[in-house]
């Protein structure tokens, strides 16, 4: 029996072509319109595990998606990198100038936007999902307006591909985590990238001694964002992802961290897939 992996989006998104190459094809996916609803999905347990975006090479972290993996406690288990090709797509038999409006995810329109500039005449509208435009354009026969998204909706919804490789930066690449409710065994010979959160007294040098620490202890920092607690003014909460090649140089700076750190918490550790 496959596995059922919540993914945000529908068939034909990035996010179902992520869960497809992650689980060898082997997987039955629960269509999820939001991030939230993808949580609620794996919490339920309508789903086993879930395929969520965390960071694109362009637009950066996804700040909002470690925010949800930390406050449902939920474990990151594993990673995958995936390059985002953007496509032109819509009904055929149709021409760029003959479309009057690009419905798509912002991130999809943000990541086109040179070529989009090159049309003032079409109008841009931000929709929830690339993958749901283009089967939504197919259902109601939407002559006049085109969707954003990948080679895989375009065949699954029938559209015409009407300029290809759209994105304003060739090498366009997502990282996306695999998330579960339980923490995942990983052997710690295969372990060697590491997603933490942590917080820090208010006062000077606190963070440049974390930082010093993780570097004595040999850790590469691949990411460092801050997020403000709302409940709490002028303090904040540091999300950042490390990588490391001996599990034991990592295990003594999460020690450290841990005396540091006025709040310490793994939210996975696991194998970098990095290209």
């Amino acid at each position: 029996m496959n596995a059922k992996i919540a993914i945000q989006g529908i068939k034909g998104s990035f996010h179902h072509q992520v869960a497809q190459e992650y689980y060898n094809n082997n997987v039955i996916v629960d269509e999820c319109l939001s991030f939230e609803e993808l949580v609620d999905s794996l919490i339920s347990g309508k789903s086993e595990q879930a395929v969520m975006a965390i960071e694109n090479s362009i637009a950066g972290p996804i700040i909002p998606n470690y925010a949800l993996i930390d406050k449902h406690n939920l474990h990151i288990i594993g990673e995958h990198y995936l390059n985002i090709t953007q496509n032109l797509m819509a009904l055929k038999g149709q021409e760029v100038e003959d479309i009057t409006e690009v419905h798509s995810h912002p991130m999809a329109l943000l990541q086109c936007m040179d070529f989009l500039k090159k049309y003032p005449n079409i109008k841009l509208v931000e929709d929830k999902d690339t993958a749901e435009t283009a089967r939504r354009i197919q259902q109601k026969q939407l002559k006049g307006i085109a969707a954003i998204g990948s080679n895989a909706a375009s065949v699954m919804y029938d559209l015409e591909i009407l300029a290809p490789a759209i994105q304003t930066i060739k090498n366009n690449m997502t990282r996306f985590v695999i998330i579960n409710k339980e923490n995942s065994f990983v052997p710690k010979e295969e372990v060697n990238r590491a997603s933490l959160k942590f917080e820090l007294d208010h006062k000077r040098g606190s963070l440049a001694a974390v930082l010093n620490v993780m570097s004595d202890c040999k850790m590469n920092l691949t990411k460092i964002q801050s997020l403000p607690k709302i409940e709490t003014p002028w303090k904040y909460s540091f999300f950042v992802d490390v990588t490391f090649e001996k599990y034991e140089d990592y295990a003594k700076a999460k020690s450290l961290l841990q005396i540091m750190a006025e709040y310490f918490k793994v939210l996975g550790e696991y194998k970098n897939t990095k290209p």
